[in-house]
């Protein structure tokens, strides 16, 4: 089994050793035809170059071990399409990685990446719908760094942005987009500029249009001595019946299951609708 096999892996005081013999058993065939290679939670400290001899692997998952540094032979894995190093201590990633031209998925969370580690190459990256750079200490990002026509959902939370990068607004394809807990000073939106209050430790800065408000919340927004109103509306919230950012936890996948989610949510707005 798959499990009995990792267990052959050797440890040492560097961290798990991989050989390409080891590689090669651990690659499976999924459903869809790709091949992928799972090195996933196994203590590895450096990164396996033996790997860098798969030339043929469609995914790569390293997340959730220790390697603090990825070489530049990264841009040998040509066919890659999805590759996640989620949870590791990199603080910086090679241009080469720009070489991954068929890339669709990058995970890059959880690190302890700057804003001077991140490649300009991330834009040649013209397949890439996903990118999370969320737990990081990015404090801002060059319009280069960023695919401009295929990305879908940008993962920036838990960062150390103070304004969010002017360039986001001109990605048109975006669909999610996750700032959440970062120290925003200012929002921009429609050209249009609006200062705040750093936002706090829980909740992101949003702007919302009158016509998203039910009529409770938009008392609320209106009363200059009330309490304010964070996020959307609180009873169209509960109403709408939409899937939730998948750039919310570091593997991309939410913490609790949708029912659960809306069931703890409703109980809240059934206590705040009451204090009203």
């Amino acid at each position: 089994t798959a499990k009995g096999f990792f267990t052959t892996f050797l440890k040492g005081n560097t961290g798990t050793k991989v050989t390409l013999k080891d590689a090669k058993k651990a690659i499976r065939m999924k459903p869809d035809g790709w091949r992928r290679l799972t090195l996933s939670n196994m203590g590895i400290t450096i990164f396996p170059q033996c790997i860098l001899k798969l030339t043929n692997m469609d995914e790569l998952d390293l997340s959730r071990n220790q390697i603090q540094k990825i070489p530049e032979g990264i841009g040998k894995l040509s066919s890659l399409k999805w590759l996640d190093l989620h949870s590791n201590k990199l603080e910086s990633v090679p241009e080469s990685i720009g070489k991954l031209v068929d890339l669709t998925y990058l995970n890059l969370c959880n690190n302890r990446l700057t804003s001077s580690g991140l490649p300009t190459t991330l834009g040649s990256l013209t397949n890439l719908t996903s990118l999370n750079l969320g737990l990081n200490k990015l404090d801002a990002l060059l319009p280069t760094m960023v695919p401009q026509e295929s990305l879908q959902e940008l993962g920036l939370f838990d960062n150390l942005f103070t304004i969010l990068p002017d360039f986001v607004k001109a990605l048109h394809n975006l669909t999610k987009l996750n700032i959440k807990r970062n120290p925003l000073l200012q929002v921009k939106q429609a050209g249009e500029e609006m200062e705040t209050e750093k936002s706090d430790e829980e909740d992101g800065v949003y702007l919302v249009h009158e016509s998203r408000l039910c009529n409770m919340c938009l008392k609320i927004c209106k009363d200059p001595g009330g309490r304010h109103l964070r996020g959307d509306c609180v009873r169209k919230k509960y109403e709408d019946k939409r899937s939730y950012s998948g750039l919310v936890t570091p593997n991309s996948v939410a913490a609790v299951n949708q029912d659960v989610w809306r069931a703890k949510n409703l109980e809240h707005y059934q206590s705040f609708e009451s204090n009203i």
